[in-house]
């Protein structure tokens, strides 16, 4: 994924969870923020309490493809925040792609066409 859209600073991860909007569901929450470059951008927060580093990896990932496949539904122009919870460990991709386009959908961040 390019440097470019993704979210990496502390200081703009605070500012996301302090003003953005939140949707929540067992396995992730989301923050969203509207910026003002005109396409989105990524930042995942996965704890340690999810385990080691290879599990805490492999959903990074998940999360990252959900998004990377999703991204022409979505409205652009928002920094968005996936935190992965505990329950994402022991969920499959499916499960989790599903509960991430609900979560959009509750944010209002779908296209309605999605052309």
């Amino acid at each position: 994924m390019n440097p470019a859209v993704t979210v990496k600073e502390n200081y703009e991860f605070r500012r996301i969870y302090r003003k953005g909007k939140s949707a929540v569901s067992p396995q992730l929450v989301i923050y969203c923020q509207r910026n003002r470059r005109g396409l989105s951008r990524l930042g995942v927060s996965v704890s340690t309490k999810l385990g080691g580093a290879v599990v805490r990896n492999r959903v990074r990932r998940r999360i990252r493809e959900i998004y990377r496949l999703n991204k022409p539904k979505m409205v652009p122009g928002y920094d968005i925040i996936v935190v992965a919870r505990v329950r994402a460990v022991e969920t499959g991709y499916q499960k989790l792609e599903s509960t991430y386009l609900r979560l959009l959908r509750q944010l209002n961040l779908l296209r309605e066409d999605p052309s």
